[in-house]
C-alpha cells in the first residue's frame, strides 16, 4: 500500500494541475471567441454642432444603445433627446468634415434605465456575411459600404467576406459546418444572403445561423443587417424580464479544452447574456455562472434550442445539460 501512495499522489496531483489548467484557460480572454465591443457613444455629423445635430445623433446613439430600431421615435425617449446636448462629453473635427460627438455613456444608459428601457450590451455578437452567388469586385465593394453603413447604424459588427455557404456537391453548408465557418474567421453568428441578381440593390433571400436557431427573410443589404439585430435583441418588455441576474449552469461531457471553448462560446452567444465564466471544474462536469438579462429563465429558454446541449436537469433551482459535441 504504502508502495502505492507516491504513484496515487501524482495521479492526483495530475487531475487538480489539469483543473487549474482550465480554470487559468477561463480566466483569459479568448480573443477568437470574444464578441465585439462597438463605440456606441460616438457619432459623426455633417456641418456644425447645432442643438438639432446634436438631437438626431442622440436618436443614433438610442436606436444603438437599446438595440431598437423604434428608440429613435419612442415617447418614452422624449425628454433624453430634448437634453441631448447635456449628454455631450465633447467633440473634435470628424475624419469625413464633420463632426465627431462623443456621449456620456454611463449617464445615457442611466437615463434609459429611468424610462424603463433596457440596454443591448456593448459587447456585440461579430457577424459573417456571405453573398452568393459572389459579385464582381465594384458591386461587392458597393454591397460592403452599403452594409457597413447599416451596420454602424445599429451598432453591429460585420464583416463581408468572399466565401462560398454550399459544399462540394453544391448543398448549402449544414448549421454546425456554417457555425465551424463562422468560428474559422471569429464570429459568432454567420449571415448568408442569396439572389438571383448580382446586384448591390437586388433583393435578397437571407438567412442568419446562431448556435441555437437558423432565420430566414428578405429584403435588401441594408435588411440583413436590420434582421440580425432585431433577431439578436429581445423584444422590449416589462422591467423585470429585462433585468440582468445570475443564472448557474451545470454542463456535463467536457472532453477537453476545445469542449469548453465551444460551451462557453455558445453560452455568450445567447442574446442577452453580458459574461459567461467557469466558477467549478470537476473532470468532464464544469459550472458557468452566467449574468443574462431575465436570468434562469431566459437562459433555460434559450438553451431549449440548442443543438448540442441535451437537458438532464431544468428547474428553479438547477440548470444542468449533457453536451454532446
Amino acid at each position: 500500500m504504502a508502495r502505492n501512495t507516491p504513484r496515487r499522489l501524482s495521479l492526483l496531483f495530475a487531475r487538480r494541475l489539469s483543473v487549474l489548467a482550465l480554470y487559468a484557460l477561463a480566466c483569459v480572454p479568448l480573443c477568437v471567441y470574444a464578441n465585439r465591443p462597438v463605440r456606441v457613444y460616438d457619432v459623426e455629423i455633417k456641418g456644425a454642432q447645432d442643438p438639432a445635430a446634436v438631437q438626431d445623433a442622440m436618436r443614433e446613439v438610442l436606436v444603438r444603445a437599446t438595440g431598437r430600431r423604434e428608440s429613435a421615435n419612442d415617447p418614452a425617449f422624449a425628454s433624453l433627446v430634448a437634453s441631448a446636448p447635456n449628454y455631450l462629453k465633447g467633440s473634435a473635427p470628424g475624419a469625413h468634415g464633420g463632426t465627431q460627438l462623443a456621449f456620456d455613456g454611463t449617464a445615457v444608459e442611466r437615463a434609459i434605465a429611468g424610462v424603463g428601457r433596457s440596454v443591448w450590451s456593448s459587447q456585440r455578437p461579430f457577424t459573417l456575411i456571405l453573398l452568393y452567388p459572389p459579385l464582381a469586385r465594384p458591386a461587392e465593394d458597393a454591397a460592403r459600404a452599403e452594409l457597413e453603413r447599416a451596420a454602424a447604424a445599429r451598432g453591429l459588427p460585420v464583416a463581408l467576406v468572399p466565401l462560398s455557404p454550399l459544399d462540394s456537391a453544391g448543398n448549402e453548408l449544414s448549421q454546425d459546418a456554417m457555425m465551424q465557418l463562422g468560428q474559422k474567421y471569429g464570429a459568432d453568428v454567420v449571415l448568408v444572403g442569396r439572389s438571383d441578381q448580382a446586384s448591390p440593390s437586388a433583393q435578397w433571400a437571407w438567412r442568419l445561423y446562431t448556435q441555437f436557431s437558423k432565420e430566414s427573410w428578405s429584403g435588401p443589404l441594408a435588411a440583413g443587417v436590420d434582421g440580425v439585430v432585431d433577431h439578436l435583441v429581445a423584444p422590449q418588455g416589462g422591467s423585470l424580464a429585462q433585468t440582468e441576474a445570475d443564472a448557474r449552469v451545470e454542463i456535463d461531457g467536457i472532453g477537453g479544452l476545445s469542449d469548453y471553448a465551444n460551451v462557453q462560446r455558445m453560452l455568450e452567444s445567447v442574446p442577452g447574456v453580458r459574461r459567461a465564466n467557469v466558477s467549478a471544474a470537476d473532470g468532464a462536469h464544469v459550472v458557468f455562472d452566467v449574468l443574462i438579462r431575465g436570468g434562469s429563465e431566459a437562459l433555460s429558454h434559450s438553451l431549449g434550442n440548442a443543438q448540442h446541449l441535451v437537458k438532464t436537469e431544468v428547474s428553479s433551482a438547477r440548470l444542468a445539460y449533457q453536451y454532446r459535441p
